[in-house]
């Protein structure tokens, strides 16, 4: 059985300014760069030979500092990257006006087809991370990867394998550096292929950032 455990980017400045990142950057806080230093020990226990990071800076500035505490190769998928918020990057959540708010809503609320001007939908980034994790499935006997992406990206993953269409509600909370494991399994009990084992454990940080946006 093939295990894929799933991290997300540490907390960077944008997140604590409610900034809305996408395919934009900001740097790692002081407190993102200790969050990846815990799931660093954390990848240690969890025997992790691959490093797999969105091309990002956020998340390869993670995946870094993963790689480095244990001692794994890391390699960049630019599959693995947040959603595209077209004209919204950049922006303040509280500076957004009535119309530009229901773009960003309408990524979250279950709007089939839903897309801010200049982005990129649900759908469209589902395939790609999709193609991402199947990517694992071609790496040596015996690997334990890990992929370092965004909030939203891992959101719609994990969504989509549990059976939801990938613009269905938003309700799968992916704090800064929580930790989710995908498993690739046959079972007579479950349906064949990825299934989800955990998502959204934040027990090996000692500060876990709580409902922040999730960007």
């Amino acid at each position: 059985m093939l295990h894929v455990y799933l991290v997300r980017h540490g907390e960077t400045e944008w997140n604590a300014l409610r900034r809305i990142q996408g395919q934009s950057d900001s740097a790692l806080t002081a407190k993102g760069e200790r969050q990846a230093e815990q799931v660093a020990e954390r990848a240690v226990s969890l025997g992790i030979t691959h490093i797999i990071s969105s091309d990002l800076g956020r998340t390869r500035r993670t995946a870094e500092i993963i790689a480095a505490g244990c001692g794994c190769p890391m390699t960049v998928d630019a599959r693995l990257r947040e959603l595209d918020m077209g004209v919204l990057e950049t922006r303040d959540i509280s500076t957004l006006t009535r119309e530009e708010d229901n773009w960003r809503r309408q990524l979250v609320n279950g709007t089939e087809g839903g897309r801010i001007p200049g982005g990129e939908s649900m759908t469209e980034m589902a395939m790609r991370m999709h193609a991402a994790l199947n990517h694992c499935l071609t790496l040596p006997s015996g690997s334990t990867p890990m992929l370092v992406s965004h909030g939203m990206a891992l959101g719609c993953l994990i969504s989509t394998v549990l059976g939801l269409p990938a613009y269905a509600e938003r309700r799968l909370r992916l704090r800064n550096c929580s930790l989710s494991r995908m498993d690739y399994q046959q079972s007579p009990w479950l349906a064949p292929g990825w299934v989800v084992e955990t998502a959204g454990d934040v027990s090996h940080l000692d500060t876990p950032a709580l409902d922040e946006p999730q960007r």
